[in-house]
């Protein structure tokens, strides 16, 4: 129940749908008890109808004297009809339709004022959920399976959501019916009732035992469903290496395994949680029996308990309105401790810590003017130590080439520019200041970043490269376009810059897609470009275009470029060899070559002259 206490957050903006809603199921179940205590007047003209009370009685807080009125209230009834009882059994039909009328139109209406209240609740969990996403560093979604993402961000959170509907419908409206009848029940006989506030506390606590492990069942529902997610996600990713490697024999494996396990585990809960309606079903009949004998035996013995024949009926029948109110707060516990495991996987995410901490009154960069500047720089994850002692100063206007073996820190020494990651040691400065006083916002919009693989989404040409600049006119994507030397293969597409592309860019070539990548981050126009192995997966023509299109974007612009191709880098300024997490070579190709060491290795290797 402690977890579900983090929810109340989201209930502040439907306080006003929170009180109506209180209303109408305070409204409904008076009705429901109206409507079921009519049955004692009808039971009194059935049994006693010779028995006319025409003497007022005294008005008192008791059962008794209540039941008294009722009788007075009936005979007069009678009487002011010349003594027809079919008038009578009439009056008391049409009251018990009316009352069950207004209690289902309270029902409806307390249904009405609570659905804003439990979509609102998931609608802005989903969108915390998904805002969170968007903050966590990048090393975040390298230690996690997308598959397992995607099952809290969609499983969990219909789980949860199902759990939700049912628990504060049957948390708040049910507990309110049994406080109601259970509160009527005693004012009519409290020597009964006083057996009930017994007997119910023990049913209570053999369902709370039956559903004790339904949590954990539920975590590893979750667990499973996530495995089978994940296998999902990677076979769309890799479908044509699957068929190329005749593998698909060993992802369906994997996939059925998952969705195997997932079978036997939900199984088990559900036969756990279904335990639910009929156990406490039985034992209400149970409950009821034993009032059933006890008062009968008092009545049939002369005892006084407050109640005759026609009251006793009347206080069965509203206790029997107690065994599905407790059904459903069974049901409704039963769903809380399943939807507790899903509401624990998705809180993992929100209560992540953000290591990336945008400053609310950072400054802003509007311009970059001087340099970027790693001073004794060191990061690593964790205790693993990835850089180590970077000192690199890159003036505006050059170039800086970053070369070494994989798992080298290239790619760790570039993202640390754009605040991907932050360094664990040093200081990491543009302009002379610290890159942790800029606003995430200010700093990124001074760099474009071309990657090795092309991240296109599923959307028009024109889309996916005014990303950065959602505003641009037609004539600036396609001014873009043209400096990434793409122009040309877009107006030869059918629907020219309005083509949708696919998932992932899938309808266009390798080089098609980088080249838009490219037309992406021209259109955005930074000072300072990151450009990671941008042509390393394309063929020998591709990566010539390519080539060119990089060549026009870094004019006039401050870049930081990652390669395997040697040859593609020796032209610049100054190129900085990594070894270890560490700058064991640095100067121009030339100055590099004449030293005989790692780059001239790396050199020969390529082959590059």
């Amino acid at each position: 129940m402690k977890k579900y206490l983090g929810l109340v957050k989201y209930l502040k903006p439907y306080k006003g749908n929170i009180v109506q809603y209180l209303i109408f199921v305070v409204l409904s179940v008076v009705f429901s008890i109206v409507s079921v205590a009519m049955l004692f007047p009808f039971m009194e003209i059935i049994f006693n109808g010779d028995k006319l009370v025409t003497v007022k009685p005294e008005v008192a807080f008791t059962a008794k004297s209540f039941l008294e009125l009722l009788k007075y209230w009936l005979s007069q009834i009678i009487i002011d009809h010349n003594n027809n009882k079919l008038y009578a059994l009439g009056v008391i039909c049409i009251g018990i339709v009316a009352s069950i009328f207004l209690k289902n139109v309270f029902v409806y209406l307390s249904y009405y004022a609570m659905s804003p209240i439990r979509n609102g609740m998931m609608i802005q969990l989903r969108n915390d959920l998904y805002n969170k996403i968007l903050t966590l560093p990048i090393g975040f979604f390298s230690e996690q399976r997308k598959g397992d993402i995607m099952s809290r961000m969609t499983t969990d959170t219909w789980e949860l959501e199902s759990a939700v509907a049912n628990t504060l419908d049957g948390l708040i409206k049910e507990p309110i019916s049994i406080i109601f009848y259970l509160g009527t029940l005693i004012f009519l006989s409290p020597q009964l009732s006083l057996m009930l506030l017994v007997l119910l506390p023990v049913a209570g606590l053999i369902i709370g035992r039956i559903s004790k492990s339904l949590k954990k069942q539920s975590g590893i529902a979750a667990e499973k469903s996530a495995d089978g997610l994940s296998v999902l996600e990677e076979t769309l990713s890799g479908m044509r290496v699957i068929k190329a490697f005749n593998a698909e024999n060993h992802v369906r494996s994997k996939f059925l395994d998952a969705n195997d396990a997932l079978f036997h585990v939900k199984n088990k809960m559900n036969f756990r949680r279904d335990l639910a309606s009929p156990v406490s079903e039985f034992l209400g009949i149970v409950v009821l029996s034993i009032i059933l004998w006890f008062g009968g035996s008092l009545i049939l013995g002369g005892g006084d308990f407050g109640l005759n024949g026609a009251g006793f009926i009347a206080y069965i029948a509203i206790f029997s309105q107690i065994i599905n109110p407790a059904k459903s707060l069974s049901t409704a516990f039963y769903n809380m401790q399943r939807g507790t495991a899903s509401l624990g996987r998705i809180e993992e995410i929100i209560h992540t810590p953000i290591m990336v901490i945008d400053k609310p009154d950072g400054k802003q960069l509007s311009a970059f003017n001087d340099s970027i500047e790693f001073r004794n720089v060191n990061f690593g994850y964790e205790e693993i130590g990835i850089l180590k002692n970077i000192n690199l100063k890159v003036e505006k206007g050059k170039t800086i080439a970053l070369v070494g073996s994989s798992g080298a820190g290239k790619s760790s020494l570039a993202d640390l520019v754009p605040r991907f990651h932050d360094v664990t040691g040093g200081e990491l400065l543009v302009d002379g200041t610290n890159i942790k006083e800029y606003s995430l916002e200010s700093l990124r919009s001074q760099i474009s970043i071309v990657t090795q693989e092309p991240i296109l989404f599923n959307d028009t040409i024109a889309n996916n490269i005014a990303l950065a600049k959602p505003n641009a006119t037609r004539a600036e994507i396609e001014h873009a376009a043209k400096v990434a030397n793409a122009y040309d293969f877009i107006m030869h597409k059918e629907e020219g810059f309005d083509t949708n592309i696919g998932d992932r860019g899938s309808k266009l070539s390798g080089g098609e897609r980088q080249r838009l990548t490219i037309a992406r981050a021209v259109l955005k126009n930074p000072p300072i470009l990151i450009l990671d192995e941008a042509t390393s997966s394309l063929d020998t023509e591709s990566e010539r275009l390519v080539q060119d299109a990089i060549n026009n974007m870094m004019q006039n612009r401050t870049s930081l470029v990652i390669a395997h191709r040697l040859s593609t880098i020796r032209h610049a300024d100054e190129i900085i060899v990594l070894q270890k997490g560490e700058i064991a070579e640095r100067g121009s190709h030339e100055q590099l070559l004449a030293a005989n060491g790692i780059y001239r290795r790396l050199v020969d290797m390529q082959e590059v002259k």
